[in-house]
Order: C-alpha cells, then sequence, then structure tokens
C-alpha cells in the first residue's frame, strides 16, 4: 500500500467509531434501568394531567443523560483503569470515602427491595381477588409466602436465578412496548379535554411546579442504571484507554449513555403516554390510592368494561398482572444481590475490621439475608403508599450517589477539574437537590 493514500484516523474519530461491544453495553444499560419502577411512572407523571407529562418528557433525557455521565466521569477519574467506584472514591478521598460509598450503595439499593415487597404483595393479592375472583387472603402470609418463595430461590440457585433475570429482560421491554402500541385503539381525549390554560396554577398542592417537581423523583428512580455504570466504565477503560486515551475513552462512554438514554426515555416516556390516553388523571390517581402499579390497574379497567371486549382486553385482563409480576421478581432478584453485597461489605468492615477473608461467606450471607427479608416483610405487612415511599427514600439516596457525589468530587478533585463550571453541573446537581428536597415535602 502506498503510504501516501493512507488516511489518518485520530483519535476523536476513532473514538466516536461505533464497535459491537458498543452496542451491548448500550442494550446492558438500557435492560439494567427498564424494571419494577416503570411501572409507576404513569401513575405519578399521568395523575397531574398532560400538561405536567409533557414538561417531564423534556426533562426525561437530559435527567437520565447528564446525569449518568456525571457519575460515569467519576468513576474514570481514577488512575486505575480496572478500578471500581469504591476504589476510586477511596483513592480520591481515602478510607472514609469508601465508607460512603459503601453505604450509598447499600441504602440506595434497599429500600428500593422493600418498594419491590410491597409492589410484589399488592399485585398478587389484587391479581388474586379482581382477575381469579377468589377470596381475599391475610397480607402478612401472603408477604410472608411470597419473600419465602423469593428467599429459597436466592439461596439454592443463585446463578439460575441470575441466567434467567438476564432473559427476562428483553421480554419485559417487548411486552411493554405491545402493550403500548395496543392500547392505541383505546385511546381517548379526557387527558386533553381536561386541559383548562386558564384555571392551571404553577404553585400549590396540585399545581404544576410540584407536579414536575414529584415527578423528577419518580424519573430519577424509573430511569437510573446507576448500578452498572462502574462496571460499565471499567470494561470500557480496560478496552479502549490504552488505544484511545483517557478523554476519547470518557467521549465513548457518554456516546453510549446518550444512545441508552434515549431508548430508555422513548420506551418509557411512550408507555406512560399510551396509559395517559387509555386511562384518564382521574384513574392515575385511584391507582396511586390503591398502591399498585399502572398493568395491574390496566388489568382492572379492562375486566371492568361493560360489553363486547376485544381479544386484546380479555388478553391484557390477565396478562398485565403477571407481566407485572415478572418484572418485579426480575428487580427484585437484581437489586437483592446488590444489597447483599452492600450489607456484606458493612458487616465486614464493622463487625470485623475489614478482614473479609476470616468471616465464613455462607454465615455472612444468611445472616444479611435474614435481616434484608425481615426487614422487606416488615414493610410489606405495613402497606406504606409506594410513590410516596418512592419520593421519600428510594429517589433521595439515589440523586445523593448519581448526582451530588459526583458533582462534589467534581469541584474538590483535580483529576476532574476540566469538567468545572459547566451549565450540565448545574442542571444535575439541581436534579440532585430537588430529589432530596422531596423529603421535606413529605414531612411538612
Amino acid at each position: 500500500m502506498n503510504p501516501q493514500n493512507t488516511i489518518a484516523i485520530s483519535p476523536a474519530e476513532l473514538s466516536l467509531a461505533w464497535r459491537k461491544t458498543d452496542t451491548t453495553w448500550t442494550l446492558g444499560l438500557f435492560g439494567t434501568a427498564i424494571g419494577a419502577g416503570v411501572l409507576f411512572f404513569p401513575i405519578r407523571a399521568g395523575f397531574g394531567g398532560l400538561v405536567p407529562i409533557l414538561i417531564m418528557l423534556v426533562l426525561a433525557y437530559p435527567i437520565a443523560f447528564f446525569c449518568h455521565r456525571a457519575l460515569a466521569r467519576l468513576c474514570l477519574s481514577g488512575s486505575n483503569p480496572s478500578g471500581n467506584i469504591t476504589s476510586t472514591v477511596e483513592e480520591h478521598f481515602g478510607k472514609t470515602g469508601g465508607v460512603v460509598i459503601t453505604f450509598l450503595y447499600f441504602f440506595a439499593i434497599c429500600p428500593l427491595l422493600w418498594i419491590y415487597g410491597v409492589t410484589i404483595t399488592n399485585t398478587f393479592m389484587t391479581f388474586w381477588e379482581n382477575q381469579l375472583q377468589l377470596p381475599a387472603l391475610n397480607r402478612g402470609l401472603v408477604a410472608l409466602g411470597l419473600l419465602l418463595l423469593m428467599a429459597f430461590v436466592i439461596y439454592f440457585g443463585k446463578d439460575l436465578m441470575v441466567k434467567v433475570m438476564s432473559y427476562l429482560v428483553w421480554p419485559f421491554i417487548a411486552s411493554l412496548v405491545l402493550i403500548s402500541l395496543s392500547l392505541i385503539p383505546y385511546w381517548n381525549s379526557a387527558a386533553i379535554e381536561q386541559v383548562d390554560l386558564g384555571s392551571l396554577s404553577l404553585l400549590g398542592g396540585d399545581g404544576i411546579l410540584v407536579t414536575v417537581w414529584l415527578g423528577v423523583s419518580i424519573m430519577v428512580f424509573s430511569f437510573n442504571f446507576s448500578p452498572i455504570v462502574s462496571s460499565f466504565v471499567v470494561s470500557k477503560r480496560e478496552e479502549c484507554e490504552a488505544e484511545l486515551g483517557r478523554e476519547q475513552t470518557e467521549r465513548k462512554c457518554a456516546q453510549i449513555i446518550s444512545r441508552a438514554s434515549m431508548l430508555m426515555v422513548a420506551v418509557v416516556m411512550f408507555f406512560a403516554f399510551s396509559c395517559l390516553f387509555t386511562l384518564s388523571p382521574q384513574n392515575m390517581a385511584e391507582a396511586k390510592a390503591q398502591n399498585i402499579p399502572v398493568l395491574s390497574y390496566l388489568a382492572n379497567h379492562f375486566s371492568g368494561m361493560a360489553g363486547e371486549r376485544s381479544v386484546f382486553a380479555a388478553i391484557l385482563e390477565y396478562a398485565a398482572s403477571l407481566i407485572a409480576l415478572v418484572a418485579i421478581f426480575k428487580s427484585f432478584f437484581g437489586h437483592y444481590l446488590g444489597t447483599l453485597e452492600g450489607l456484606n461489605g458493612l458487616i465486614v468492615k464493622f463487625a470485623y475490621h475489614g478482614d473479609e477473608a476470616s468471616v465464613p461467606e455462607r454465615r455472612l450471607n444468611m445472616i444479611s439475608m435474614v435481616f434484608i427479608m425481615g426487614s422487606t416483610w416488615l414493610v410489606a405487612y405495613v402497606n406504606p403508599n409506594i410513590l410516596d415511599l418512592i419520593e421519600a427514600m428510594g429517589a433521595p439516596i439515589i440523586a445523593s450517589l448519581l448526582c451530588l457525589l459526583p458533582m462534589y468530587a467534581t469541584r474538590k478533585v483535580p483529576a476532574l477539574a476540566a469538567y468545572r463550571g459547566r451549565v450540565d453541573n448545574v442542571f444535575v446537581t439541581a436534579i440532585g437537590l430537588l430529589t432530596i428536597l422531596n423529603i421535606a415535602y413529605k414531612l411538612f
């Protein structure tokens, strides 16, 4: 080959060249985010009416992309290409920083298990009573039976569970898209007709700004793939950093996060709009009061339809609750592994002074399982409102890890100095603070 005819490819062009592994990670991030939390987003977004959900549509992609990119940049800032987020934070802030991260990871994931414990109990009970037309069961026994079943699967079939979980992601996403499309013939104009621009208020309990503010929390919760960001960044650093350099590796990570965010927002927002146009803001408020996911409410809605129903309506009456149960089981198993890892880490750090070798793994897992399942059963039995629990506990802790920690590190860590003073930093900080301030709103 004549050297004069060789076309030189710059590192910037090489970093943006799409690879097969980029597609794999795009789908992996997308699949991680699409879980049981998506089943509650239409309820929070929908019962505020059409105007708030349109504002949320505008905010959805920036929230998903800028927040996860900020966390990825933090993970990229460590000197060790194979170092995860814990080792990176320890490098920047010492052992105390590592303990803080372990706490945040545990308390970001454990409340999600509590939420799923309530959700799966309510979903099973509403299916039992409304679709199967069977007598009501004792709530405490139902919650205990479901959690014991999951504990049995976890304890004796962890490897099988992980494999099954990975296979369930795509059928669940396909089901959401199929349901969204199949609901189109049932769309109505109730959500549009109820828009009265003259009577809309910005503030107050039902004001647009308050509704959007509360919706930000459920978006942070539903559009969240932060648990996998550290593994994603380590993988791309090991693959690309030696070849492209750190700056271009960051561009590659941002490119993948952007595409995963677009996919996620398209699926979730289409599902939310399809639910809103099929039901009404009053129906969404009813679903919130009944403390059930939107698929369970749709099943009850179609079972109560008068007159002759289509084949889809008859199928959805049963399929919607079953799809919701599968989604919750999938999310529960995935978050259980993260919670177990976090709690084991805390026990080792505080009870065994970090000496992991001296701890019998089987005993450690059993202690953690008893605490996790016991606390989840208690919350499932008490039956707090799921959306309130998300807004008051789940989303604020996720926001601390996803938004505020990277922004604090950007101001303090020299390796992140190049990212200071950017407009998107203000946006990410605002989203984190608004989500955490939900706790104050719920209290007062």
